[in-house]
């Protein structure tokens, strides 16, 4: 008989290794699934983020060229991510606009975005007279 370089085979009983592999796949699989929910969670939360600091910036361009109130809401709410609130305010010569938004997903994560932009309203501006 031909001796084999590879050594004894051991045979599981009580003391082997059968059965590790399966039960370390068992205990790393769920964690591996809920850190790639989390992931994706993340990605949309930031694409809301995204949308909303756009929203506010398209209101404020809206108000800052004197359209009415409305027409600078209608123009956040345009680009604002679904479920949105969008607030439009003057202040001496800058419109604010402020823009709030829930997160993607599950309700119980109750995480709120927003953004807010300000910009000189156009009829602020006066005509310079040069020397």
């Amino acid at each position: 008989m031909a001796r084999s370089d590879r050594g004894p085979r051991r045979r599981a009983g009580p003391g082997g290794d059968r059965g590790y592999v399966t039960a370390e796949a068992a205990l790393v699989l769920p964690a591996l699934v809920l850190f790639a929910v989390a992931l994706v969670w993340a990605l949309m939360a930031a694409a809301a983020q995204i949308g909303c600091v756009d929203a506010a910036g398209a209101g404020a361009r809206a108000a800052a060229r004197s359209e009415p109130v409305a027409e600078a809401v209608a123009a956040a709410r345009a680009v604002a991510p679904e479920g949105a609130r969008v607030r439009v305010e003057r202040d001496g010569e800058l419109w604010r606009v402020r823009v709030e938004a829930p997160a993607p997903g599950p309700g119980a994560l109750g995480v709120r975005l927003g953004a807010g932009a300000v910009a000189l309203a156009e009829d602020a501006l006066g005509e310079e007279v040069l020397p």
